[in-house]
């Protein structure tokens, strides 16, 4: 018995160890979030006063946010709009693509396969930010200069090839016998595709989902260049006009940050559930 609760309080005092270390970890990353939100509400002389104050001293300055909402120079209405339909776009081209694509290279084979799948992941080593000149006089060859159409086809691509690798891992653990067995009922290539093997492999696609949209919604370097309009440009792009060659405002580039992250928390907090969901079914299956 005494042994027993030896052990009991050594397993005791490593799960509070644990508990401990994961709280400073939370706090740690929680903190610059924290500071954004207490600086947007401050005054622009409170964030550059010295010593700085942690908390604001002449009350939460809400109307931040309203002059920040209405600033004409930077029509952050309209780039949160941009940001939205260009990276919502993005991702359902780059899933309508790659799950084909993850799909038919996991379970068939054919002449340059390795090759296909070379190509696909050496395309990882490109970013938007070394290609913009190109990307630019392709967009005007195009006619898609400064349109979110461009922005969708750019992002789409320089996703594109991280997804069908996620999703060809995931494909490739289904058990090929499951879509023989589908096969024998009756079903088609598509209906083994989208009954049979897409709810297996929910995790990978969550994954591939939120990859996709977080990269599209923090891209920047084509979208300075591709997009001239303010009215089209994301909320990262808009968030540099609010940085000055002399003074920067500090309130409003807060501000701006706090809008951008928060779509970004919804969309976890939604796919959370599924992405358990499909974890649970995938091990049933």
């Amino acid at each position: 018995m005494a042994f027993l609760d030896t052990e009991d309080r050594a397993s005791r005092k490593t799960v509070i160890g644990r508990m401990i270390i994961g709280l400073v970890v939370v706090i740690v990353f929680l903190i610059p979030y924290g500071t954004m939100m207490i600086g947007s509400l401050k005054t622009q002389a409170e964030i550059l006063q010295i010593p700085p104050s942690f908390m604001p001293q002449d009350g939460l300055q809400w109307s931040n946010y309203v002059s920040m909402w209405d600033t004409p120079e930077t029509p952050v209405p309209y780039n949160l709009i941009s940001t939205i339909v260009i990276s919502v776009f993005a991702t359902l081209l780059v899933l309508l693509v790659a799950t084909p694509a993850a799909y038919f290279t996991a379970r068939f084979k054919f002449p340059g396969k390795m090759v296909f799948m070379f190509l696909v992941i050496v395309t990882q080593m490109l970013q938007p930010a070394v290609l913009t000149a190109g990307l630019f006089k392709q967009m005007l060859a195009w006619d898609l200069n400064d349109t979110w159409l461009a922005m969708i086809l750019i992002n789409a691509a320089f996703n594109l090839a991280f997804a069908v690798w996620i999703m060809h891992s995931f494909f490739a653990g289904v058990p090929r016998s499951i879509d023989e067995a589908a096969q024998i009922d009756g079903a088609g290539k598509l209906r083994v595709l989208f009954t049979i093997n897409l709810p297996l492999v929910w995790p990978g696609i969550v994954t591939a989902v939120i990859f996709t949209f977080v990269s599209c919604w923090n891209e920047f370097a084509a979208s300075l260049v591709i997009l001239s309009t303010a009215e089209n440009q994301p909320l990262s792009v808009a968030l540099t006009k609010f940085v000055g060659q002399y003074a920067t405002a500090w309130q409003y580039v807060f501000g701006v940050s706090i809008v951008a992250i928060v779509p970004v928390i919804v969309l976890f907090a939604l796919i959370e559930k599924r992405l358990i969901g499909g974890l649970a079914a995938g091990a049933v299956k």
